[in-house]
């Protein structure tokens, strides 16, 4: 378990509940990226932001890089 994270509890609060549309941003940008990484941050307990960095990864013919999609 990472130390970093508190212990799973039984949430019953349906204020904490992710809106649908932010988890779908979330699953888009993680879905689109090939290598990199995502960062979702928090305020409050509300998700604020959603960064991600993608790499480009280079072989002997040139870059392979997919671009993120926007639909």
């Amino acid at each position: 378990m990472d130390k970093h994270l508190p212990p799973k509890e039984e949430n019953t609060n349906t204020e904490n509940k992710l809106p649908a549309i932010i988890a779908q941003e979330i699953l888009r940008v993680v879905s689109s990226i090939e290598y990199g990484s995502v960062e979702v941050v928090v305020h409050d307990s509300k998700v604020v932001q959603i960064e991600y960095r993608e790499k480009i990864r280079l072989n002997d013919h040139g870059i392979v890089r997919r671009k993120l999609s926007h639909s």
